[in-house]
């Protein structure tokens, strides 16, 4: 079984910055990707970042430019770098991930989630 559990939301302003942190625990091999989602009450969860271990990211147009994702193997570690922050960013940030161990194969996981909260 693999944890991961976010951190670094919180509250900022219009155009600021957050970065989000994704740290990974348990049996680990190897990452396949990680994603980043995000939910706002009465609303599905949406995607907003992609990166696979082959260096190719992917996003959601409504933050492309604006936020970055990245994964450090070495910390089992996905961050996600969130910049000009607006308020429909706000909502519930949860990391997705792909991760290889020998007994289980490849499995996708979720994290608890981290609350931004973006004010005008």
């Amino acid at each position: 079984q693999v944890q991961l559990v976010e951190s670094g939301g919180g509250l900022a302003q219009a155009g600021g910055s957050l970065r989000l942190s994704c740290v990974a625990s348990g049996n680990i091999f190897k990452w396949n990707l990680a994603e980043w989602y995000r939910q706002v009450p009465g609303k599905e969860r949406e995607f907003v970042a992609r990166v696979e271990t082959i260096g190719r990211t992917n996003y959601t147009d409504s933050v492309r430019g604006r936020f970055t994702i990245s994964l450090d193997s070495a910390k089992n570690t996905v961050y996600l770098q969130m910049n000009d922050l607006n308020p429909e960013d706000t909502g519930v940030y949860y990391c997705h991930a792909n991760i290889y161990y020998f007994s289980t194969g490849s499995v996708y996981y979720w994290g608890q989630g981290t609350q931004v909260t973006v004010s005008s």
